[in-house]
């Protein structure tokens, strides 16, 4: 029998950051590693669905130690708020989970396309706004939820905001191209510390992140088929999220490593967390620097990694 959560050790004394908290694979994060004994900072754009995911943890896990704390990726303002409002406190465990899926073009309060501004640059701002705590909490780690369907598309330096031609799978497909790209590039830079950064994907996990492309179109019948493929073949969120937590937490995992479903098939992941295919370009070093400078540049925020 392969990995699962009963093989998450002791969190005691441990500190967590979990993005897009208030639901699916964030909720469920959040839940298992505060039912193990770690604080869980859930970070949620929305006050009211932030309280809501707070309140039912709690329910679930009436020991549980987790607070709340609103942080909206689509806004840097927010993220250095959240960051800078974070004190002297020690970070165990940033786990960069929220995203948005194929969604009508959009454009962050910052002017970025919605995709890679939250799936990406807000992450990335995040990361480096915290990366001095992290850098002086032995035996820290990165989490950053990436998807297989990067393979649909790699990024383009030229268009990083999809400005010349917007397709919004693509879009998604190149965000999440840079969230490995990301990984892999902070996973070298991190190399002599005692921080580890690694990458996850759920297989195809039955979420929100399916039905908000439709209901930002306003489209009814994509809405309908959306939640008709989670029922058909989507596995609930507790299964979604076992590479993830497995990521989080398991002793063996290695830097710069991409941990999804070890078997992808309908409502199961069998076998445990594995490693899956992976673009070879999200392993390309030129790419991955290009991709960090320019994010650097777009976000005006440099990692205090030395």
């Amino acid at each position: 029998m392969g990995w699962t959560v009963r093989d998450i050790p002791d969190l005691k004394g441990r500190t967590a950051v979990v993005t897009g908290a208030n639901s699916g694979l964030g909720y469920v994060a959040s839940l298992e590693l505060a039912r193990r004994g770690a604080l869980v900072v859930l970070a949620c754009r929305s006050q009211q669905r932030g309280q809501a995911a707070l309140e039912r943890l709690l329910g679930e896990v009436p020991e549980a130690r987790a607070e709340l704390r609103l942080l909206d990726l689509a806004d840097l303002a927010s993220v250095r708020a959240f960051a800078g409002d974070w004190g002297e406190r020690p970070l165990d465990l940033l786990i960069n989970n929220a995203g948005l899926m194929a969604i009508p073009f959009a454009r962050t309060a910052d002017g970025f396309e919605t995709q890679f501004g939250v799936n990406h640059l807000g992450h990335f701002a995040l990361t480096g706004l915290l990366s001095r705590h992290l850098l002086a909490t032995p035996g820290a780690r990165v989490v950053v939820v990436s998807s297989l369907a990067h393979w649909m598309s790699n990024i383009d330096l030229r268009d990083l905001n999809s400005e010349r031609r917007y397709r919004s799978w693509t879009a998604y497909a190149r965000s999440k191209s840079a969230n490995l790209l990301f990984t892999h590039e902070l996973a070298r830079r991190l190399r002599g510390h005692d921080v580890l950064a690694a990458a996850v994907h759920p297989g195809y996990a039955s979420t929100e992140l399916q039905t908000k492309g439709p209901q930002m179109a306003g489209s009814s019948a994509g809405e309908r088929a959306a939640k008709a493929l989670n029922r058909l073949i989507g596995a609930p969120p507790e299964v979604g999220a076992t590479p993830l937590l497995y990521a989080a937490t398991a002793p063996s995992v290695a830097p710069d490593s991409f941990t999804g479903p070890s078997v992808l098939g309908a409502r199961t992941l069998r076998g445990g967390p594995g490693g899956p295919w992976r673009a070879a370009w999200t392993r390309n070093d030129a790419m991955s620097e290009r991709l960090w400078a320019a994010s650097e540049e777009l976000t005006g925020i440099r990692f205090t990694i030395p």
